[in-house]
């Protein structure tokens, strides 16, 4: 038996759609894209989503359209992906990490207020493997200190906070299309917001410096010429991803509750396993189990049981890296300790999870790692 990490939830439905924009002869950034724009926004409360090329852009830039820029600091997690630290530097800034709460492995609040300097612009956030920060708790800190928040949601689309989708919460918020995440448009990423004049650059910042689209020109039926009064980058989305996105976003309540319940039948299954811990769901925020993160013993060697799933044709991942401990920036930021960040990537490690998986799969996943074990 074969079961790989995770395995996007498409079909025909996809396929016709991508398609249809193929056939409409308007492949780049277009009408699909502000339909599939709209949608977000209308979905996770927000007043502006601007889609991107992949999420990384839109942290990069959501940081620009917050003001972020040379010799400014902006605080966030060394336990994530490295596109969240990377995004900063490509700002130009610096990144501050700032270590996790063990049991949810977002940033803990309570440290934030001691990596506040003159220099820092901004918190971020990470909402981890689809559970959400804290975020009442880090714009509080945020309002008192008058910085912007920056959510890096990767894998967050449809995840709660109180009655609230994440989305809507943040100053900016910067979700995720890639196939590891609940929905997929191949690649690409988005950006949400309340701000008018940030959501206004953001759509000049993401298509060369230009006044306007190559869609807003053409719609007008004018020969008005666009300026470049900007340095911008080219961080479209094309009309053909965002056809996949929308029919993607109508099953996303469904593919978000057999990820639930999978999950919720992984935590039965491992109940009483020695030596691992399920994830957990704080009162108040909702999951979206991107992916099911277990925690193992620091006794066990993870690399083994790793190894072991694999001979038996059954994906796993470490859970999360820390980046600081990355060569990059171990070589900008030398000596520096985060303890619960280090242990919690040395002892995290990520099950097979995805709409479709069927509980045979699920069933062998976790005999071969009770053996793995030696349960």
């Amino acid at each position: 038996m074969n079961i790989p990490i995770t395995r996007p939830c498409v079909g025909e439905a996809e396929a016709r759609a991508a398609g249809e924009a193929i056939l409409s002869g308007w492949l780049s950034q277009g009408p699909r894209v502000e339909e599939f724009e709209r949608a977000v926004a209308a979905y996770t409360g927000a007043r502006h989503a601007i889609a991107t090329s992949n999420c990384t852009a839109a942290l990069h830039l959501a940081l620009l359209a917050a003001g972020v820029g040379p010799g400014d600091e902006v605080i966030c997690p060394s336990f994530s992906f490295i596109a969240t630290a990377n995004s900063i530097l490509h700002a130009g800034a610096t990144p501050v990490f700032v270590d996790i709460d063990p049991a949810t492995y977002t940033i803990a609040p309570e440290l934030i207020e001691a990596a506040i300097t003159p220099r820092t612009r901004a918190i971020m956030p990470v909402d981890q493997i689809g559970l959400a920060a804290d975020i009442p708790a880090v714009r509080a800190i945020a309002t008192r200190y008058g910085l912007r928040v920056i959510e890096d949601a990767a894998p967050s689309l449809g995840a709660m906070v109180g009655e609230a989708r994440v989305g809507g919460l943040s100053d900016f918020t910067c979700f995720s299309f890639h196939p590891r995440k609940s929905i997929t448009t191949g690649e690409g990423g988005l950006v949400t917001t309340d701000d008018d004049e940030a959501a206004a650059r953001l759509r000049v910042l993401r298509s060369h410096g230009a006044s306007t689209s190559d869609f807003e020109r053409h719609r007008s039926g004018t020969t008005a010429i666009e300026e470049y009064a900007v340095l911008g980058f080219n961080y479209r989305m094309t009309d053909i991803q965002a056809a996949v996105g929308l029919v993607q976003l109508g099953r996303l309540d469904a593919i978000l509750a057999e990820r639930r319940r999978l999950a919720e039948r992984y935590t039965a299954l491992l109940r009483g396993v020695a030596g691992v811990l399920p994830p957990i769901e704080p009162a108040g925020r909702r999951h979206t189990y991107q992916s099911y993160c277990t925690r193992l013993d620091p006794a066990i060697d993870r690399g083994a049981v790793m190894a072991e799933m694999a001979a038996r044709g059954i994906a796993t991942r470490r859970g999360v890296m820390a980046i600081h401990l990355e060569p990059l920036y171990r070589r900008l930021q030398p000596g520096l300790c985060l303890p619960e960040t280090e242990k919690a990537a040395g002892t995290t490690m990520l099950l097979p999870l995805y709409a479709g998986m069927t509980e045979e799969e699920q069933d062998y996943v976790v005999v071969s790692l009770r053996e793995a074990l030696g349960a």
